[in-house]
C-alpha cells in the first residue's frame, strides 16, 4: 500500500465536543479532501453491584431523537486528564455511585472512517452509594440490570451503542458464567 500524505488541514467548525477539519491528502497519487472529526478521548464504566448486576444509565441522545440504555461514560474534562481518572468522576456523577476498584476493560474506537474518538473501558466493582451530581442540563435516570436481560436487548438489536455493547460483552467474556 502506498503511503497517505496530508498536505493541509482546515477547521470547518468547532463545537463543545467535536472539532471538524477538512483536510487535503493524496492517496493512491490522486488529491482527495477527506472529513475528519476530532474528539479529546472518553471513559466508561461496567459498574457492577454486590449483587453481580450492572448499573445504566438511561438519557435522551440528541443524534438519535431517542432515549437510550448505556454504560456511564463522559468526555475528558482537560487535556491530560487520565481516562481512569474520567471514568471515577463520570460513574459519581451519573450514577450516584464511587468506587476505588477499577479495572481496564478494553479500548474502543467508535468511527473509525472519520473520527479518532477513543473510549477507554473501565470495569468498577465495590461501588459505594454517595449522590449523582448531574450537569444542569441532564437528565439521566439509573437502572440496575441483569447482564443476560442487557445481551439480550444486544443479541435483539434493541441496544445499538458501541461503546456499551463492547463493554458488556467483554466483561461478560472475561467474567460471566459461560
Amino acid at each position: 500500500m502506498e503511503p497517505v500524505k496530508r498536505l493541509k488541514r482546515e477547521v470547518r467548525a468547532k463545537g463543545t465536543v467535536i472539532t471538524l477539519y477538512k483536510d487535503t491528502v493524496i492517496a493512491n497519487g490522486i488529491e482527495e479532501e477527506w472529513d475528519y472529526i476530532h474528539h479529546d478521548g472518553a471513559a466508561a464504566v461496567v459498574a457492577v453491584n454486590d449483587e453481580g448486576k450492572l448499573l445504566m444509565v438511561r438519557q435522551y441522545r440528541n443524534a438519535l431523537d431517542r432515549f437510550t440504555l448505556e454504560l456511564p461514560a463522559g468526555k475528558l474534562d482537560e487535556p491530560g486528564e487520565s481516562t481512569l481518572e474520567c471514568a471515577k468522576r463520570e460513574l459519581e456523577e451519573e450514577t450516584g455511585y464511587y468506587s476505588e476498584d477499577f479495572e481496564y476493560l478494553l479500548t474502543v474506537n467508535t468511527t473509525v472512517a472519520f473520527c479518532n474518538e477513543k473510549i477507554d473501558i473501565y470495569l468498577a466493582k465495590n461501588l459505594k452509594k454517595t449522590q449523582q451530581n448531574l450537569d444542569p442540563e441532564e437528565e439521566i435516570d439509573v437502572e440496575v440490570w441483569d447482564i443476560e436481560d442487557l445481551k439480550q436487548l444486544i443479541y435483539e438489536g434493541k441496544m445499538t451503542d458501541g461503546k456499551t455493547i463492547a463493554g458488556i460483552l467483554t466483561y461478560d467474556s472475561k467474567y460471566g458464567k459461560n
